[in-house]
């Protein structure tokens, strides 16, 4: 992302935001609600458009290379787990019933909850809802994995199994970009943490060095109260 800039209306949701994520790397973005951290995943999932700047996504332009996992699941509710997995595989990928049935069982094998496939989403706790939504991004095979606030909707107890699976994902070497307010997680899994207020990336470093001497005022009272909770 070069120089972008969004508005909604009058309102300016992003100010020049500039960002260079690379093959492998896992960025971690945080910050107050309004600041604008959703807005740059659904852009460069094509979800939305900006106005201003420019998105270049080195080496994905086919359907299915960019994978997004929201914060409220997003499943078929009238279709089983294993047809919500298949649907944008054969529709998208153009792969067989049978084909598109072998990789999903897989990915549901990856996610922990191969015993579900036969279920629908509404049997199921939010925390396996939200795997199933992983496992779904990942049956398109994609190059990024985006990630918008996927523990946000779960009770506590649910939250550290859906981490558990997304730091799976990044021990195997997957490019993600994750909007969290789960520090611990960030904290084990990220390459690099950007802060956003306002709009803007005010501070971006490797975890250690953000976490022990933040360079902004802002961040460090952001820190402070998330980290008391």
């Amino acid at each position: 992302m070069k120089d972008v800039s969004k508005w909604y209306g009058d309102f300016q949701v992003l100010r020049d935001i500039s960002l260079t994520v690379g093959t492998g790397e896992k960025l971690v973005i945080c910050g107050p609600s309004g600041s604008g951290k959703s807005t740059i995943v659904r852009l460069l999932s094509g979800l939305e458009t900006h106005q201003v700047g420019d998105i270049h996504l080195h080496d994905a332009n086919k359907p299915g290379d960019i994978g997004m996992v929201f914060q409220s699941f997003n499943l078929f509710p009238h279709l089983s787990v294993l047809d919500n997995l298949t649907l944008g595989p054969i529709q998208a990928l153009g792969l067989s019933r049978s084909e598109a049935e072998t990789r999903a069982r897989g990915y549901l094998e990856r996610v922990r909850i191969p015993e579900q496939a036969g279920k629908r989403p509404a049997q199921l706790s939010g925390g396996q809802q939200q795997r199933v939504a992983i496992a779904r991004a990942l049956c398109m095979e994609p190059k990024l994995m985006l990630f918008d606030e996927p523990t946000s909707a779960l009770d506590p107890e649910m939250i550290a199994e859906v981490l558990e699976v997304i730091e799976d994902l990044a021990a195997e070497g997957m490019t993600m970009i994750c909007v969290t307010h789960e520090m611990g997680f960030a904290r084990r899994v990220a390459d690099r943490i950007a802060f956003m207020d306002a709009g803007e990336i005010v501070e971006i470093g490797q975890p250690e060095q953000v976490f022990k001497a933040p360079e902004s005022e802002r961040f460090a009272q952001f820190l402070d109260k998330i980290l008391k909770h």
